[in-house]
């Protein structure tokens, strides 16, 4: 029967554990104090009347059973899912944009650089100058329309065009960025399998279907998701390009609605509410987009 000495460890290596644990510790630190906690508190304050100066002082369910009968809530909510018309939008003309600049041909450099610079570009800046352009009397935009005999509307005060305006201008801020990602997708298909498709006598479509569509299929993914949670919560360019709502609130989005309640109105207990239902909803709407893109796979494979 053999018996095991124990290993006894030089001073060197204490020392250096401890400072790997040192390391380790401080983002574990840093997320329980600038996310654990709060998100805690966060889910104790929904349940409170709190102005965001006195203390919070318990209420029960109140807070969302005032959202459940808060019909600018409903609308802002409304409007919110409105705003993600603008995805699957954004998505196609970025795959054709993509697409289009993966051929070998004078100026594709070029043409990705223009087409990135929105999304490097402030956002704040680039909603003044929507804002402008969509002016009705003598926005950019209605000056093209005036070309061809159409008379524009103003975009932002109509409430049948102001969320299609938005919607235009996110797909057009966020356009460079997908089709970046498609593009680094294309590039990696490997040129074997289009050869082998061709072969067989597959056509372009069919290649395209069978082989571009399914090997882009990662990134369409994190595509999805990510614009799912930015597209919930839109603020800045609802707060710029139509600070107050839009008119009958008919631009105003969730996260703006909370911003409006906790900061205008000081009724930080029940924008809370709104915000920890959002995040719930964003998390379910999350692992929905997880589930069904495993199935996805399992059924490519």
């Amino acid at each position: 029967m053999s018996t095991t000495t124990p290993v006894r460890r030089s001073r060197l290596h204490r020392r250096e554990h401890r400072a790997a644990l040192a390391l380790v510790a401080i983002p574990i630190v840093g997320f329980l104090v600038f996310t654990g906690y709060p998100l805690v508190f966060s889910v104790y304050a929904s349940f409170t009347k709190w102005n965001g100066l006195s203390e919070p002082v318990f209420n029960g369910i109140a807070n969302f059973v005032e959202m459940a009968n808060d019909r600018y809530f409903w609308q802002a909510m409304g409007n919110t899912i409105f705003y993600m018309i603008g995805i699957p939008i954004g998505l196609v003309l970025s795959l054709l944009l993509a697409l289009a600049l993966n051929r070998r041909m004078r100026g594709t450099t070029f043409f990705r650089t223009v087409y990135y610079v929105p999304v490097i570009s402030s956002l704040a800046a680039v909603a003044i100058l929507w804002q402008w352009a969509y002016n009705g009397d003598f926005g950019l935009v209605n000056q093209v329309l005036a070309l061809f005999g159409i008379d524009g509307p103003n975009w932002l005060q109509n409430p049948d065009t102001v969320k299609p305006a938005i919607i235009i201008m996110a797909v057009w801020k966020g356009l460079g960025y997908s089709m970046l990602l498609y593009l680094a997708a294309l590039q990696s298909v490997p040129r074997h399998l289009y050869e082998a498709a061709a072969l067989d006598g597959a056509g372009a479509f069919q290649q395209f279907r069978h082989i571009t569509v399914p090997m882009l299929n990662p990134v369409t993914f994190f595509l999805v998701v990510t614009s799912i949670i930015g597209g919930a919560q839109i603020f800045i360019e609802i707060n710029i390009m139509t600070p107050t709502g839009g008119p009958e609130f008919s631009s105003a989005s969730i996260v703006w609605y909370i911003w409006q309640k906790a900061f205008n109105y000081l009724q930080m207990g029940y924008a809370t509410a709104m915000s920890v239902v959002l995040g719930l909803l964003v998390f379910v709407v999350t692992a929905i987009q997880f589930r069904l893109n495993r199935r996805f796979q399992f059924s490519i494979d």
